[in-house]
């Protein structure tokens, strides 16, 4: 069975989709599947790769473009599935018989693209995006995002949030596959060792891109509302110069830790108090995933598919989302106040292997193996 992998991201590069996919192919070859990946990548790989990468550097969009549709070209006349993970990739097959594409969405890119843009203004959110007027380049977009996905002959999305979405777009629910994202299980230490031991200053850490909805600047202005606490930031992205200069005045009790290395980032987590992850987008996060697995609670926001991994008063905090910054910074200063009373970080903790067996690694790849062998002809 000979699998071609599509993708716009892919490992060392951080986010959910690398990350997946550097998790999932090998338990896929071991299953027997032939695997072949293209991906765009501007970072020089640090591993070797069990199966074959053709990297494509983000030159100038025409020239990428034309690089990525010569390098899938050939795997389009030689898969038996094609397992699509961006939407809008140059895939352009010339003659043979056309392989069944499978597409995993985590998102809708073209409410990114649009945001990243500003072809929409920054404070409509995702969900509005779906049904609102909106600029002609923009609603053009939207509609060639649907139009893509509607042809694909079956979708995987890690969410019910995320099936309801596609669903939206005109997608046959039947075509439609929920199976959640589930990150390894690693041993971890069983005792939490906070990071600030000497201090015993509450940490706070964030993980992941610094994304204008990731709500890094509403953490920020919380914090200055939280004596004593700290927030580590790990992570990068166009916001890291304006992320530093709002944090100026907070001197060490925000600090910025860049790309942190995946091996590393499970011991970092483990000695974090709280994942805080106030953002208004998520299809499913592999951060909160990631941060439960090692036993570490979230403080949230109750956006996308959060609320399908976070039990409010469980096993973390969900914090009702608001795009109006005053209203953002109170609901997320009153969960930190919450989440840093005496006794709540341990009492949460001692839930986060609630509902694991719904976010088992062994079943996403046994699920997603059989709905990829559905399409083999």
């Amino acid at each position: 069975m000979k699998l071609f992998v599509a993708s716009g991201i892919i490992h060392p590069e951080s986010g959910g989709p690398a990350t997946y996919l550097y998790r999932l192919l090998p338990q896929l070859q071991a299953r027997g599947w032939q695997i072949e990946v293209v991906s765009y990548s501007d970072d020089t790989p640090t591993d070797t790769y069990p199966y074959p990468i053709r990297r494509i550097p983000r030159r100038s969009l025409p020239v990428r473009l034309f690089d990525y549709a010569r390098a899938a070209r050939p795997l389009l006349a030689w898969a038996d599935v094609v397992y699509l993970h961006t939407l809008g990739l140059p895939l352009t097959q010339v003659g043979g018989v056309r392989p069944p594409r499978v597409g995993k969405i985590v998102g809708d890119q073209g409410w990114e693209r649009a945001q990243r843009k500003g072809w929409i203004a920054p404070t409509l959110t995702v969900d509005a995006y779906q049904t609102a007027d909106l600029p002609p380049i923009a609603a053009a977009d939207r509609a060639a995002r649907a139009r893509e996905a509607r042809a694909l002959h079956g979708v995987i999305v890690p969410s019910r949030y995320l099936a309801g979405m596609v669903a939206g777009w005109g997608v046959d629910p039947a075509r439609i596959q929920v199976i959640y994202n589930a990150p390894p299980m690693e041993p971890m230490p069983d005792t939490h060792a906070p990071i600030s031991q000497a201090a015993h200053a509450p940490t706070l850490l964030y993980v992941g891109r610094l994304a204008a909805w990731k709500g890094v600047d509403t953490a920020i202005a919380a914090l200055r509302n939280i004596p004593d606490a700290r927030l580590l930031i790990a992570g990068d992205g166009d916001r890291l110069d304006s992320l530093r200069a709002a944090a100026s005045d907070l001197g060490d009790r925000v600090r910025f830790l860049g790309r942190v290395p995946r091996a590393d980032m499970p011991a970092l987590m483990r000695a974090a108090d709280y994942l805080v992850l106030y953002s208004g987008y998520e299809g499913l996060s592999h951060t909160l995933l990631e941060a439960l697995a090692v036993g570490t609670p979230a403080i949230a926001s109750d956006q996308g598919g959060n609320p399908e991994v976070i039990a409010h008063g469980v096993n973390g905090l969900l914090v009702p989302y608001s795009t109006q910054p005053e209203a953002a910074v109170e609901a997320l200063t009153a969960a930190f106040t919450e989440a840093l009373r005496p006794g709540m970080r341990p009492r949460l903790a001692a839930n986060t292997g609630i509902d694991r067996d719904r976010f088992d690694f062994a079943s996403m790849v046994e699920q997603t193996d059989a709905a990829l062998r559905r399409f083999v002809r």
